[in-house]
């Protein structure tokens, strides 16, 4: 490993058009690993410093995410087929992705022992996220409902709250996996749109919750970001669409033939 052969393979990333943030990532691995590899002895300490140097790619501005209407998170809640034991596990799985903004890993870990009841409402206590930074979160009313009736049908009375269902419709294990809610998630969000991801429903409970004039310091504790900052950028919560700088134009040109440019004007 060298500082040229990092180069060399930043090069690589970059030809591949990676998204910058995905560069960047991938060079701090890199960038760790030759730490590690110096501390324990297998690389020399002037190359894994030289390596440390090895700057990723500048981002400039902010890539925006994808996430649901009001209207498109209800239709999505309501696709599972309640009647089914599958469907009630869906529908209370979705619920706490979209109602409490919680990522997938977090979602798959929630125990029933989480739910408790704080200032009169209901929460998920101590919830483990990225960097093991806990926190709390409230449920809404709805959320709760649907998970109390999944935890009457499956029978769930401890440990984990989400597990697999056999093809004989019983609750089968102790918990599933962040890959198995993607899966879920992917299968009904195609319904209501086929681009949305299930990152995009965490995505979703923020800005529904931005858009109805939740306060952002409390939304970016109960995303578990690490600063306002991070869940500003996170929903655009600078950037308005629904009443856009465009929107004040006076260039409605619909319904009307444009006029034919002047023979004096170069047109390309």
């Amino acid at each position: 490993m060298s500082k040229a052969l990092v180069h060399s393979y930043k090069a690589m990333l970059l030809e591949k058009r990676l998204a910058p943030a995905t560069v960047n990532l991938r060079l701090a691995a890199v960038r760790r690993l030759a730490q590690e590899a110096a501390d324990n002895g297998l690389l020399d300490v002037s190359i894994a410093v030289a390596i440390s140097k090895v700057r990723g790619v500048r981002l400039y501005g902010v890539r925006i995410g994808r996430w649901l209407t009001s209207a498109g998170a209800r239709q999505l809640l309501g696709i599972p087929n309640s009647g089914s034991l599958r469907g009630k596990r869906d529908r209370a799985l979705l619920a706490v992705l979209l109602g409490c903004g919680l990522r997938r890993d977090e979602t798959a870990s929630v125990s029933v022992a989480q739910f408790r009841i704080v200032e009169d409402r209901w929460v998920i206590a101590d919830v483990v996220g990225k960097h093991g930074r806990i926190r709390t979160v409230a449920v809404p009313i709805w959320a709760k409902a649907a998970v109390d009736v999944w935890c009457r049908a499956g029978s769930i009375m401890a440990g984990r709250l989400f597990r697999q269902i056999t093809k004989c419709s019983a609750v089968k294990g102790e918990g599933f996996t962040g890959q198995a809610i993607y899966d879920i998630v992917l299968e009904h969000a195609q319904k209501v749109d086929p681009d949305v991801r299930p990152h995009d429903l965490r995505r979703s409970f923020a800005r529904l919750a931005h858009e109805g004039h939740a306060p952002i310091e409390q939304l970016s504790i109960t995303l578990g970001h690490a600063s306002i900052a991070t869940t500003e950028k996170y929903i655009a919560a600078k950037q308005h669409f629904r009443v856009a700088p465009c929107d004040v134009l006076d260039l409605d040109i619909s319904g009307t033939e444009c006029p034919p440019a002047p023979d004096n004007v170069n047109q390309e």
